[in-house]
């Protein structure tokens, strides 16, 4: 089954049970959404309030039937956020908790998403908007058949490739940053992957079974680039022959992936920003106001502070698009993992065109890691695609990659210091992830991995890991 299958229950003739879960210093905010609620059609709610920042009132359980939760959350410490979450949990047990606060300056959003909320709306409500995320929420709510979630991760996360601690950070936040419906920025170097990260987050996302519209800001024209993000109307301009619709109706209830969104110009950055701001826009030429549902999650290679600072870019846009940060780390920066993406990429490769499999060297593993990678895991594909083509053997050597000889590989090519470095990089990033994945804790880590304690942390301290270790 494809998500363009999957069935859209909430179009189902039952109306959406809310949970408004409140507190004392919350009452005004809880108010206006039940104002809102009660003009929308296909809604029923109820309303709760907790004692305090970590107990909600015993009968919030009787309603631990409802399809979505919202809570309502006031200024105070996120230490007890923990506690609120649990409560929540126990009252309303796998339903999705919507968040939305009276001090959002003052509020960690990313914080709220790890404790388990789903989505958070930022005030001042709109109704339009509130009811759109909680259809979506409501969604996930039906559809939370295992099956259904599996294979949304693999569509989403299956071509993601990498297990160095610094690259697995990055995956861990896809999942939490597509439970909501916030603008994401992804940076990163050209070739770090952002539309592969974006495109994860759209498929694990509830808006899955609908569109993912990716559009390059730095290739549109200039003249055109208003036009083909908000579409245009028959003689608008000179050329304009024909009505256009544009990009953001394309997506409607997807995604739209602006890439490069630095190379906006001040114009469209103007419209873009209103419509982040309400969902609504006008094509090129028309009067009309149009209102859009979809996500926007946007991509630079470039430094937003000094683009920002330069006045290229408007600083209240870039506060729009700046709310849940991902930055992707170069492939420099995680040796590791280009065996791990050599190999895949080779496989898929021979898969293609049908023939054997070509493997690499050690000598020619080595002059990867050696390199220094300025086009990340494009220019490795680039480089592996080549050797493929050129290479009339089932090994691929140096010769092969067609790579400059940079720093000590160039110098000492013997098998013994080649092998050695490749065997201290993968000492240094299986020894990382493994400690990470226990808290640090050096015992747990040496049990997990069959390793005598005292060897263990031995190892640790000849690759510099001891700094993030405990030894309880």
């Amino acid at each position: 089954m494809t998500p363009a299958q999957l069935p859209d229950l909430t179009e189902k003739s039952s109306a959406i049970r809310v949970a408004i879960v409140c507190g004392p210093a919350t009452t005004v905010l809880a108010n206006s959404l039940e104002a809102l609620l009660a003009e929308a059609k296909g809604f029923t709610f109820s309303r709760f309030e907790y004692r305090d920042q970590s107990r909600l009132k015993p009968e919030a359980a009787s309603f631990g039937n409802a399809d979505v939760v919202v809570a309502t959350l006031g200024a105070f410490q996120a230490t007890n956020l923990e506690f609120f979450f649990a409560s929540l949990q126990r009252a309303f047990p796998l339903r999705p908790v919507l968040v939305t606060t009276t001090h959002p300056d003052k509020f960690d959003f990313c914080r709220v998403l790890e404790m388990g909320a789903s989505d958070f709306l930022l005030p001042p409500l709109q109704r339009s908007e509130l009811v759109a995320r909680l259809m979506r929420q409501a969604r996930v709510t039906h559809r939370g058949d295992a099956l259904v979630q599996k294979l949304k991760e693999d569509i989403g996360l299956k071509h993601i490739i990498g297990d160095s601690p610094a690259f697995v950070d990055k995956v861990r936040l896809v999942p939490r940053f597509a439970r909501c419906d916030a603008t994401v920025l992804i940076s990163g170097e050209s070739g770090t992957g952002k539309e592969l990260f974006a495109r994860a987050i759209h498929y694990l996302s509830s808006r899955a079974d609908r569109p993912f519209v990716p559009v390059n800001c730095g290739a549109l024209p200039e003249n055109l680039v208003e036009s083909e993000i908000f579409g245009h109307k028959r003689g608008a301009f000179t050329g304009a022959a024909y009505d256009r619709a544009g990009l953001i109706r394309e997506a409607e209830r997807g995604t739209l992936f602006l890439d490069e969104i630095d190379c906006l110009t001040p114009q469209a950055q103007i419209k873009l920003l209103r419509f982040l701001q309400d969902g609504e826009y006008r094509s090129v030429g028309s009067e009309q106001i149009r209102h859009a549902n979809i996500r926007v999650i946007a991509a630079t290679n470039a430094d937003f502070n000094h683009i920002v600072r330069s006045g290229k870019f408007r600083e209240d846009l870039f506060y729009r698009i700046n709310v849940l940060v991902l930055a992707l780390p170069a492939l420099r920066e995680r040796p590791g993992d280009i065996l791990l993406l050599t190999n895949d990429f080779l496989e898929k490769q021979a898969a293609i065109r049908e023939t054997r499999l070509k493997n690499l060297s050690l000598a020619a593993l080595n002059r990867l890691l050696s390199h220094s990678w300025p086009g990340n895991v494009r220019e490795l594909q680039n480089v592996l695609m080549r050797a493929i083509v050129l290479c009339n053997r089932d090994t691929i050597e140096p010769c092969d990659l067609d790579l400059p000889e940079e720093g000590p590989a160039a110098e000492d090519q013997s098998f013994r210091t080649m092998k050695s470095r490749v065997v201290w990089r993968f000492e240094h990033d299986f020894l990382a992830t493994v400690l990470r994945a226990h808290d640090g804790n050096i015992t747990r880590a040496a049990s997990a991995v069959k390793k005598n304690r005292r060897a263990f942390w031995q190892l640790l301290r000849k690759h510099g890991l001891l700094t993030g270790a405990r030894r309880d």
